[in-house]
């Protein structure tokens, strides 16, 4: 169900409670001994296409259990972005979805939409998942008597701006009652900020297994919907066109070894502000044309077409990019940044080098092709690790034990 856009309620959203109503309600039990549904709130703010944190936040909210949470999804949406199509993805899962919208990224007309959409849905917790919200969210904890939690997925950017935005971000979380990292780094880096340790939890990413699975039968009518040769084989990639991908890196990566392998072809699918610097570097060392083959709504077909997914990035969180790549059983070479080495054991899921090496990249590259007996175990114990610690499931439990931690801590604050 989709809300309008100025945070109003959808006409089977749940009814309207005032604030008073809502505050009893959280401390008092519903006939039959049930508790209601711990009421949660997931605030987002992002341009464009957005990436792995919207797979995790609405794959999420359609998997709760409604007779324990009832959730909100809410996004602050820039009436100049023409690029937005979340709302769509929302419509397909069948999630309770809101757009709050602004006209620049400063509108104060955001503030008294989401103190409204508060108060309409007798929200007990707002979990925020970037810089922007977490401030908002913040701000709710103290207008409105919400409880905070904050997702941290990661700090990626390199102007002056938002390295601003990123060192007040951590030190906002410090103020959090609880905060989830995606990574060890992240929440080291939280904790060198001065959120508490012990506030602060580990939780990767994971990935619905039993929606991510390969068909092999499916291979050879995809390679050719790509006007790839059944010979051909093919290093894919997928992401967004920034910096901290290091596309360029990959790309050199794969010219060092045309001779021992003439045919090799490089796929990448995603968008970015660097899509015109990657097409001239591209060209420049003569890859074929093709190589960026944009935004793309099917990604489990493009497994079907690589021989090996390579993530090449100086920085992540945990790249959902990987885990669908291990639920895939597409064979991994990777950077070994951010959540990537806790999610892909080395030389037992896949292969990981340091990052910011084409020559190391390369090296990993033609090793994982030149063995491929070491390839298919590593592949095997890839989709054996998303089936079990690296599942939505587990996830999702862990998230929702925070979830139920704080709101007993709530109602224990309110009797006393």
């Amino acid at each position: 169900m989709i809300a309008s856009v100025d945070g109003a309620r959808s006409p089977s959203a749940p009814r309207p409670m005032p604030v008073a109503e809502a505050c009893h309600d959280r401390a008092s039990r519903a006939s039959g001994g049930r508790v209601r549904p711990i009421r949660v709130l997931e605030l987002r703010s992002v341009r464009g296409t957005g990436g792995g944190p919207e797979k995790t936040i609405l794959r999420g909210a359609a998997r709760a259990d409604p007779r324990r949470f009832e959730v909100t999804v809410c996004y602050v949406r820039d009436d100049r972005d023409s690029v937005f199509h979340i709302n769509e993805r929302a419509a397909v899962l069948g999630v309770d979805y809101v757009e709050v919208r602004e006209r620049h990224s400063l509108d104060p007309a955001v503030w008294p939409a989401l103190r409204r959409l508060v108060r309409s849905r007798g929200i007990d917790i707002v979990h925020a998942h970037d810089y922007k919200t977490d401030l908002l969210a913040l701000g709710l904890r103290w207008s409105e008597g919400v409880t905070p939690l904050a997702t941290v997925h990661g700090w990626f950017g390199t102007s002056w701006r938002e390295a601003f935005y990123y060192a007040v971000d951590k030190r906002l979380i410090a103020a959090f009652p609880r905060a989830v990292a995606v990574s060890e780094p992240i929440r080291d880096a939280l904790v060198a900020a001065g959120a508490r340790r012990d506030r602060v939890s580990v939780i990767l990413n994971g990935i619905d297994h039993r929606a991510f699975r390969r068909d092999l039968a499916r291979r050879d009518a995809i390679r050719s919907s790509l006007g790839v040769g059944l010979r051909d084989v093919v290093i894919g990639s997928v992401g967004r066109l920034a910096k901290q991908k290091r596309f360029d890196l990959l790309m050199d990566a794969v010219v060092q070894l045309r001779d021992r392998h003439p045919d090799l072809r490089l796929l990448i699918a995603g968008e970015g502000e660097l899509r015109s610097e990657l097409d001239a570097h591209a060209r420049r060392v003569g890859l074929d044309p093709g190589v960026l083959l944009g935004q793309r709504g099917d990604v489990v077909d493009l497994h079907h077409a690589f021989d090996l997914f390579v993530q090449s990035s100086d920085d992540e969180g945990t790249a959902n990019t990987v885990l669908e790549a291990m639920a895939l059983e597409t064979p991994i070479v990777a950077t070994s940044v951010g959540g990537t080495a806790a999610m892909v054991r080395d030389g037992v899921d896949g292969l990981l080098v340091e990052a910011g090496d084409a020559t190391r990249l390369a090296g990993a590259i033609d090793e994982a092709l030149d063995r491929p007996a070491a390839r298919a175990e590593r592949t095997r114990s890839a989709r054996s690790r998303v089936e079990g610690p690296l599942s939505f499931d587990a996830r999702m439990d862990a998230v929702e034990a925070i979830y139920e931690e704080l709101a007993t801590s709530r109602n224990a604050r309110r009797r006393r």
